[in-house]
């Protein structure tokens, strides 16, 4: 095997969980911060606490993300997570 294969077979995962903590953990806070609408409160306080959760739910998610064992679990975990929340946002609409 060469040592690009054998660089990108070690790299691969690492730019893949990069890619996961920082396009998934932002689209799940934002999920976040809009399903906040559903729940039974005054609009200007569900926005605060989005926007307060949003940034728990972001760093939570990097956490997560690196501490899975593969880059699949982790892009399969944050789908898992974010699913519920769409469907939570669709409803807001």
């Amino acid at each position: 095997m060469s040592l690009a294969a054998d660089r990108a077979r070690h790299i691969g995962p690492l730019v893949s969980r990069i890619i996961a903590a920082l396009v998934g953990g932002y689209g799940l806070a934002a999920l976040g911060s809009v399903a906040v609408l559903v729940l039974p409160m005054s609009k200007p306080q569900a926005v605060i606490t989005g926007m307060l959760a949003s940034f728990a739910i972001y760093a939570g998610a990097v956490i997560w993300v690196f501490a899975v064992r593969s880059a699949t679990r982790a892009w399969l975990g944050l789908a898992g997570v974010a699913a519920p929340l769409l469907v939570a946002v669709c409803c807001v609409s």
